[in-house]
């Protein structure tokens, strides 16, 4: 039993026969961020190498301890704790 659309070509007829190529890359950068301490908003650097959203992190500042997550804003304009966010 086939399907048809609208009784044209059944469902995929179209494709038959042609290759799906699929590429991939490294990282991909989803939104652009501030890494801040949400206790006193003082900027915090994240250092040499890429951190997870559930990594700790510490305010350099007052010492509030949180996960990165809790310290990214999204919020536009981003400030000069300006950092990426990526898709790896």
């Amino acid at each position: 039993m086939a399907f048809h659309r609208d009784g044209a070509d059944p469902i995929g007829g179209e494709r038959v026969g042609r290759t799906h190529q699929e590429i991939r890359v490294r990282s991909r950068v989803v939104a652009a961020a501030t890494l801040a301490c949400p206790s006193c908003d003082a900027p915090v650097a994240p250092g040499e190498r890429a951190l997870t959203p559930a990594e700790p992190i510490q305010c350099p500042f007052c010492g509030e301890a949180g996960r990165v997550r809790d310290f990214l804003s999204l919020a536009a304009p981003t400030r000069p704790a300006h950092v990426e966010i990526r898709i790896r």
